[in-house]
């Protein structure tokens, strides 16, 4: 610090004790792979060459043994039984001599060995063994050979050479496993000096971390400690590496700017009281909207309808009395004067119904929506046989739920689906899965379907794609539909992906038990 030199950023202190541990780790990783590789070698010596190379060769002194032993037996007796021996000796004898030739190549000798032991069995069998069995199966019976002293002269010999190629073998297992022993003592010293020097490395670090980083840590927290109660007079040190420094530095800046902020503190609160108030006066605004709301839809439910059932009373009255006894425009007047009160008296009964969602609210209970599917389609029955309409439906969740709205929900999307459908008969699918933490359920029909740019507008009040003439209704369905589902606390969309038909898709939240049980 007196040099002016700025200290070293912890980071770096962090990055050069790992830098130097990573480099004692490589090269001891290196050691400790050239050890465990010596190793493996040392062992592959003993399990791949030695140990096989020494069985082979047992294998094959049995089978010159058991050659030697149907010769003479065949020879005393005549019998052809006694050959067997002599010929599963010579297959093994076949397979041993195959193996040894690719075992023995780094054994010191074994190869010139091996290649005297086969020519000794070779001479033994062309000079003895053949013309023994050649004699007693021309004779017919046992024959004393003549060269019987030439024979077993011919096999001491052989088993000689056997025993030589076997001690070839056992001198190269042995400086196999010793070097296999003297590779694991130099991997068990490495791995114990690598252990060693790890925790000679790790101490080192965790005392220049204490001097450099926990000391000036643990003095700039009890310098904020003093800050914190009040004192803000205290100057903090800023001492340690340089992230320490620089907090000290931005701490004794809060210290001297708290002050500052005490006054502005004060002036923020009244701001706050007035905003309160202010809240509060809309808050009361809101109140007085919800009541002139509420009259609203009182006169219009009433006051508005009383009058409009009188004049549809009797314009229907003049239809039936008069009909044919004026002329047609006047028949044609009156139609007029009939459909558009009673097309009145249903904008008045649903813009009530899309008013009172929300607002007029009933008991929020667990609905089965297979339930709710079932009474909307109980209301639509008429229309559903004279359609010829097949509904399909999956296996639906329990949610929370008014059971009326989520009844007028599945009614206003199937009547959807029976209203604007195609030349085939309408196929309806409702499905349901789950989605994080709400179930998405899914209409779909086979209908003449919703261009994709109109996805927003149809869920708009009043809003119509078509004209009356082609397909009744007041353009309120889809528009209730959203306010009934973002009043359960879902959303609503139609899937502008699915074609041909129509797929409307909206969510409710999971009941809070099977949550639970989720998790």
């Amino acid at each position: 610090m007196a040099s002016g030199r700025r200290p070293w950023p912890l980071s770096r202190m962090i990055w050069v004790g790992v830098a130097g541990t990573a480099a004692v780790a490589i090269v001891a990783g290196v050691i400790a792979g050239l050890a465990l590789t010596r190793l493996s070698a040392s062992r592959q010596q003993v399990i791949a060459v030695a140990d096989p190379a020494a069985i082979q060769a047992l294998q094959l002194d049995a089978s010159v043994i058991n050659q030697e032993t149907g010769i003479r037996g065949y020879a005393l007796s005549g019998a052809a039984s006694f050959l067997q021996p002599y010929s599963s000796g010579l297959a093994q004898q076949r397979k041993s001599e195959a193996a040894l030739r690719g075992l023995t190549g780094d054994v010191p000798g074994a190869r010139d060995d091996l290649a005297i032991v086969i020519r000794r069995i070779s001479g033994w069998q062309v000079r003895y063994a053949t013309p023994t069995i050649a004699q007693v199966r021309v004779a017919g019976k046992p024959v004393l050979s003549p060269t019987i002293d030439q024979g077993k002269a011919q096999f001491d010999a052989l088993r000689a050479s056997i025993a030589a190629l076997q001690a070839d073998i056992a001198r190269y297992r042995q400086q196999a496993l010793a070097n296999l022993n003297g590779a694991g003592a130099t991997l068990q010293t490495v791995v114990i000096a690598i252990g060693v020097g790890l925790l000679v490395i790790l101490a080192v670090f965790v005392l220049v971390m204490r001097r450099a980083v926990v000391r000036p840590l643990v003095g700039l927290a009890a310098d904020t400690q003093l800050a914190t109660t009040g004192d803000f007079e205290h100057v903090v040190r800023a001492i340690g590496p340089r992230e320490t420094t620089d907090l000290g530095t931005d701490v004794n800046r809060l210290r001297t700017g708290i002050l500052a902020a005490l006054t502005d503190s004060r002036a923020a609160e009244a701001e706050a009281r007035a905003a309160e108030a202010e809240l509060r006066e809309l808050a009361g605004e809101l109140q007085r909207s919800n009541r002139d709301l509420e009259q609203f839809a009182y006169v219009a439910s009433h006051d508005l309808q009383e009058p409009l059932r009188k004049v549809a009373t009797f314009c229907q009255l003049l239809q039936r009395r008069y009909s044919g006894q004026l002329d047609d425009k006047a028949d044609l007047y009156i139609e007029y004067a009939v459909d558009g009160a009673k097309r009145m008296q249903q904008l008045i009964n649903d813009l009530l119904a899309f008013s009172r969602v929300g607002r007029i609210t009933g008991d929020m209970a667990p609905v089965p929506a297979d339930e709710a599917l079932q009474q909307a389609q109980a209301t639509l029955s008429g229309p559903i046989r004279r359609a010829r309409a097949s509904i399909e439906a999956g296996s639906l969740p329990v949610v929370r739920a008014e059971p009326s709205l989520l009844s007028t929900v599945f009614q206003n999307l199937l009547g959807n689906a029976l209203k604007f459908r195609g030349e085939d008969p309408p196929r309806i699918s409702v499905l349901a899965e789950q989605d994080e933490g709400f179930w998405r359920f899914s209409v779909t029909d086979n209908g003449i379907g919703i261009a994709p740019e109109y996805d927003e507008r149809i869920f708009v009040i009043f809003q119509r794609l078509h004209d009356r003439q082609t397909y009744s209704g007041t353009g309120i369905g889809l528009a209730l539909c959203r306010k009934i589902v973002e009043y359960h606390g879902g959303r609503m969309w139609l899937d502008t992906r699915h074609s041909p038909g129509t797929r409307f898709c909206f969510t409710l939240p999971i009941l809070d038990q099977e949550k639970e049980t989720d998790e």
